[in-house]
């Protein structure tokens, strides 16, 4: 079993960006005034109001708030899933808002890996071919040796022939982060990942998550509603109606608790 990230003591510390710096920085991601806007006048939604906020390398960021605060909002505009209406998102050095369709998909397939809620595995594949299928698309080699350590790591050598139905829950979403790390990108998203899983299944992921920004030095930011799940992270970022409201450094379940009930309050 993998060692939980925490800390007896929290500090909550205000967010800190330089909304008028576009220079490189060390950042793995970061949101420069990321505003996105759903519908017009009266109807308007402001998803994400002004979002300055950075995500560093070798480091595991948690993102939390109420329903409706901008998390998977942020995440999707920060990964190039969805555009903003306004602002700077950067991965690296790199703006995504300056790269046309065939440059964005090529960093998202290159430097970016995505475990989702859902799994998203293709059901007549096997969890070898799930975990190799982004790079057999790109036409590219994968290095046979981090995927032999990647799958032992997770547990999953006896299980690469099975198709995804022949997977549990928490088997499928180990597929689904393998095949999220094997290119060794350098940043993951993972949106609600522990959502379908056990409590069980659920500290085997968030512990390998934790062991690999850990090990591997690897750039996680995982969106997530679960004061436990979000333990495991070094850090936690709070939203509320689409902005940055607070951060806390080496958090554990109940500091992250007491400041959601703050936010839902």
């Amino acid at each position: 079993m993998f060692n939980r990230r925490g800390s007896e003591q929290s500090q909550q510390t205000a967010a800190v960006a330089e909304p008028d710096s576009l220079l490189e920085s060390c950042a793995a991601a970061r949101a420069i005034e990321l505003t996105k806007v759903y519908g017009r006048g009266d109807a308007a939604v402001h998803a994400l109001d002004g979002v300055d906020v950075e995500f560093e390398r070798s480091r595991f960021t948690a993102v939390m708030g109420p329903s409706g605060s901008g998390k998977s909002t942020l995440m999707h505009c920060m990964a190039g899933l969805d555009a903003p209406t306004s602002g700077h998102a950067f991965v690296g050095d790199q703006e995504l808002g300056r790269l046309d369709d065939a440059a964005l998909t090529q960093l998202r397939r290159d430097r970016i890996g995505f475990v989702f809620q859902s799994f998203n595995l293709v059901p007549t594949l096997t969890a070898a071919e799930n975990i190799t299928l982004p790079a057999d698309l790109a036409g590219k080699t994968i290095d046979r040796e981090w995927f032999d350590e990647l799958v032992g790591m997770l547990g999953l050598a006896s299980r690469l022939s099975h198709r995804p139905s022949e997977l549990s829950g928490g088997q499928q979403q180990r597929v689904a982060c393998a095949r999220a790390l094997v290119g060794r990108p350098d940043l993951i998203f993972a949106d609600e990942p522990t959502g379908n899983l056990d409590s069980n299944a659920s500290a085997e992921l968030l512990g390998f998550m934790r062991q690999s920004v850990t090990d591997h030095g690897q750039a996680i930011v995982m969106v997530t509603h679960d004061p436990r799940a979000a333990s495991y992270a070094d850090r936690v970022v709070f939203l509320a109606d689409g902005k940055v409201v607070g951060e806390l450094e080496a958090p554990t379940a109940d500091a992250v608790l007491e400041q959601m009930k703050q936010l839902d309050g």
